[in-house]
């Protein structure tokens, strides 16, 4: 389903929603594109989330309002021009399917839904909010390399299926930067995660990452990495402090590009 000029509401493309319907979302290298779902709805299932192409599209997820007017923000970004992927997103109600296209123009800010009436009587569910460890739980065994912008994380920690990267308080969604999984080859891969407030979720546990934020000679970039040192206090050092475990040369910053 394509958009139509009628469809807008201000900036946001309204669909009409169609079960099975493919829906077209146009996106611009340096701009998010906003995916609104409907609101007290909420992901399901393990990974509810699924994009064809996770190395070259920046994909993740935030919340806005809150109880019955909780709002599920889906938000999407490519890396370069002229790419397209499919997007599955996975819901307790209905099962979007879109397809996503770079390109200078048309860009796409936002996209929402009108749905069908429904029954009276019937019950919106109330979001659940993603469920962040007890400090009981968490393993601090992460360290900080590399810049130090107004957005450093203040805390990195897992739970043994998820890291937790917290952020200061206070920042805003479109200060926080994306997080690249360095995999076993040193290549930087873009991952599946969402937002919670000023907590970003990782779906997955690594050994090292980056938080990229700006381009050329103006990005600034905070390597994580995991150090197994045990530590359970919540203050987990800098790598190069005495208390971190030493770097492998592998790991070392200005071996990768984006």
């Amino acid at each position: 389903m394509e958009p139509r000029r009628e469809g807008y509401y201000n900036a946001i493309q309204i669909y009409p929603w169609s079960e099975g319907a493919l829906y077209q979302v146009y996106a611009a290298p340096g701009q998010i594109t906003d995916i609104a779902l409907e609101p007290g709805e909420t992901l399901t299932g393990d990974g509810p989330i699924a994009a064809g192409d996770t190395a070259r599209w920046i994909i993740g997820d935030t919340e806005s309002g809150s109880g019955i007017a909780r709002r599920v923000h889906v938000l999407v970004k490519p890396s370069r021009a002229d790419i397209t992927t499919n997007l599955i997103i996975a819901t307790d109600r209905r099962s979007y399917m879109l397809e996503l296209r770079a390109g200078a123009k048309p860009y796409m800010p936002a996209v929402a839904w009108s749905y069908p009436a429904q029954k009276a009587g019937t019950l919106r569910a109330i979001a659940t909010t993603p469920a962040i460890p007890a400090v009981a739980a968490r393993n601090y065994r992460y360290g900080l390399t590399g810049d130090n912008p107004p957005w450093t994380p203040v805390n990195v920690y897992d739970d043994g299926r998820r890291v937790y990267v917290e952020f200061p308080r206070g920042i805003v969604q479109g200060e926080m930067p994306p997080i690249f999984v360095i995999g076993p080859d040193g290549e930087a891969e873009i991952t599946n995660s969402r937002v919670y407030q000023n907590v970003l979720i990782v779906d997955r546990l690594f050994g090292a990452a980056e938080l990229r934020l700006g381009a050329g000679k103006r990005q600034q970039t905070v390597r994580i990495v995991r150090t197994d040192a045990g530590r359970t206090d919540g203050l987990w050092p800098r790598l190069g402090d005495s208390s971190a475990s030493k770097v492998p040369n592998s790991m070392q910053r200005g071996g990768l590009q984006p």
